[in-house]
């Protein structure tokens, strides 16, 4: 039995891309069509593909670097030999059947994999995480192959039943009172083989694609939350479903409202005459028009004033929102007419009681 990594030409610690490039040479170079009358051009062409099989799957490039070379050295001796892996007087055949199963006729193929799940992100502007929008993104993933639709196999062939293990995935050897189960090699457990590669995708049955998807931004997202589209992520193997794409939304900040939960809150200046009088004032709400709001005399620097519900609406809540909450800040001038000064010397006048009386008194004591 030939060694994968030799017949591809690459190393052991080869990459998936090194495998890959290796792969389509190697392919191009020994397709049967090219060399139609050398009949061992078709299985040279048959090795190639058994490799790159097992070789450009992790699972089963997995299995292969663990039991490989034994297994070859056991299969040209009559049976696999579990004592190869035994070290220091240890015999870990047990293990071995623990992770290869034991029973192996009865096995059945490896079970198709569902498709990985995949990340993406999407940044959207604050007046979109409130009023909801569409965005597209853009996901690079594995998806079925267009030209073998998901089979691996070139136009007009079909996978075949692995004839080492008759299309169970495993090969099951004796081995005293017990049965030890290992992966087929040949077709890395899956229970087939693929004879004529697709060239487009190498025999895997997926390729690399770009694809785009609409993403439906509820109205009042939060930053940092997630939109899980289910089935688009990477395809499956053998016919299983894919994984699922999961979309991370992150929130321009505003220059006007900060969130807090479905509340937003902001920061408005207010005059001295007005904290102190009283007032009405307007104040900004996030659908662009003017919410008006009531001072009280003698309102102090940093007081929350409250309208209900206009607010960001509240997510999963049809007509529901938060609060839109304003803190007042009173606003010092840093220069004053001849008039203004000398009207606030009045009012300094009329004040009476010295604002700081109280706070002396209290250090007094405490010294």
């Amino acid at each position: 039995m030939s060694d994968h990594y030799k017949t591809l030409g690459v190393s052991r610690t080869a990459t998936a891309d090194e495998i890959k490039k290796a792969y389509r040479k190697l392919v191009r170079e020994t397709h049967p069509d090219k060399h139609p009358d050398d009949p061992a051009a078709e299985e040279r062409f048959k090795q190639i593909a058994q490799a790159n099989e097992i070789l450009s799957d992790p699972e089963k490039r997995k299995q292969y670097d663990l039991v490989g070379e034994a297994g070859m050295r056991g299969a040209a001796g009559g049976g696999f030999d579990p004592r190869a892996f035994n070290q220091d007087g240890i015999d870990i055949s047990d293990l071995l059947g623990g992770i290869f199963g034991r029973g192996g006729g009865r096995q059945r193929n490896a079970p198709p994999q569902r498709g990985n799940d995949l990340e993406a992100s999407v940044t959207i502007s604050f007046r979109d995480s409130l009023n909801g929008a569409r965005v597209s993104i853009a996901v690079e993933a594995l998806a079925p192959c267009t030209e073998c639709h998901g089979s691996g196999a070139a136009a007009g062939t079909r996978p075949i039943t692995c004839p080492d293990c008759d299309g169970r995935g495993v090969r099951a050897q004796a081995q005293g009172f017990f049965s030890l189960s290992q992966p087929c090699l040949r077709c890395g457990g899956t229970g087939h083989i693929v004879e004529h590669p697709c060239l487009n995708c190498g025999g895997r049955g997926a390729t690399q694609r770009l694809r785009r998807y609409a993403v439906n931004i509820p109205a009042g997202i939060k930053d940092g939350a997630r939109i899980r589209l289910r089935g688009k992520g990477e395809a499956g193997s053998h016919g299983a479903p894919a994984g699922d794409l999961f979309v991370q939304v992150s929130v321009e900040a505003s220059p006007v409202f900060t969130r807090r939960g479905d509340d937003l809150l902001v920061d408005v200046p207010v005059s001295f005459s007005e904290a102190a009088a009283g007032a009405e004032i307007d104040v900004p709400a996030p659908d662009g028009e003017r919410v008006r709001m009531k001072l009280r005399a003698g309102t102090g620097d940093g007081v929350l004033l409250r309208a209900r519900g206009r607010g960001a609406p509240k997510n999963g809540d049809s007509g529901k929102r938060g609060d839109l909450l304003a803190r007042v800040h009173i606003s010092v001038p840093r220069k004053l007419s001849r008039a203004q000064k000398e009207a606030l010397e009045k009012f300094a006048a009329l004040e009476g009681d010295d604002p700081r009386a109280e706070l002396f008194a209290r250090a007094a004591e405490a010294s």
